[in-house]
């Protein structure tokens, strides 16, 4: 493995594995290693901003759960004990800081995502990791109870949910993630997922046109985020960022990075809501 890695190169096949591979994610602070349910590049959203190229519809597939833990236990003997670090992370970015369950799609839409909370968890014990488990998704299997059984074995052992709500209206919600969702629904996801394990709001904010997010849209949003504080459900805080790599999506043509100063007159409204704020340009 050769590949130099940086924050703008997420390539799922770096490591050149079925499921495991290893990026230098700007959220994350560090080495994150990646888990990917998706190799067929299949999400049921279809967000503007996605860089999964091919991307189609549909369900993970069926995981080879001895494929994984093999991947895994390489991949993590390589970034600890190996040349990885030296050969392929910048000096700044050299510490393992996560396990990610992520990838080309939803990861939860796996059907064995509990089994693969289970290997995940093992091999962590196994290697006395004492980093987070991390989950990047949209939320929307948070009822199956599979996902519910994954989510609270994360909760048991320090794991937590990157939950994704980039627009809080019906035609926000279309336009950004390609998906017919009503704010209620978005909220009920939301919800289901954070008391089921500790979960940080991750929302990317980009320009369509060259324009922001209208105020409808923003306004909207705060009150999403209050809402959540009213009735007490468990948000860690919110996880604000905005386009670094460019998307693999016909809606590319309408995207663009907004300014720094937007961003953080953004955060800084968001941080009135009562939730912690951390904001990646």
């Amino acid at each position: 493995m050769t590949q130099q890695l940086n924050t703008s190169n997420h390539d799922r096949n770096a490591a050149g594995m079925t499921y495991v591979y290893p990026v230098v994610s700007r959220r994350a602070g560090g080495v994150s290693i990646g888990i990917n349910l998706n190799p067929n590049n299949a999400c049921d959203w279809h967000c503007a901003y996605c860089q999964v190229p091919d991307l189609v519809r549909g369900a993970a597939p069926a995981i080879d759960l001895a494929l994984l833990q093999t991947e895994l236990e390489a991949m993590l003997k390589e970034v600890m004990h190996g040349e990885f670090m030296q050969q392929r992370v910048p000096a700044d970015c050299r510490r393992l800081c996560d396990i990610a369950i992520s990838g080309n799609g939803e990861p939860t839409g796996c059907r064995d995502f509990a089994a693969v909370v289970d290997v995940v968890v093992a091999m962590m014990q196994a290697q006395d990791l004492d980093i987070p488990l991390r989950l990047i998704s949209n939320g929307s299997y948070a009822d199956k109870p599979g996902v519910q059984q994954g989510l609270l074995q994360m909760a048991a052992h320090h794991g937590e949910v990157w939950v994704k709500v980039d627009s809080a209206t019906a035609a926000g919600i279309k336009r950004i993630n390609g998906v017919s969702l009503t704010p209620e629904r978005l909220f009920h996801q939301v919800e289901t997922t954070a008391r089921l394990c500790p979960s940080w709001i991750q929302t990317c904010m980009a320009a369509w046109d060259g324009m922001p997010p209208s105020e409808h849209e923003v306004v909207a949003y705060l009150d999403f985020l209050r809402a959540l504080k009213i009735v007490g459900v468990p948000v860690q805080g919110v996880l604000l960022y905005g386009l670094a790599r460019a998307s693999m999506q016909p809606e590319a043509v309408h995207l663009s990075a907004l300014d720094q100063e937007w961003m953080e007159r953004l955060a800084a409204r968001i941080d009135q809501t009562g939730y912690a704020v951390q904001i990646s340009f």
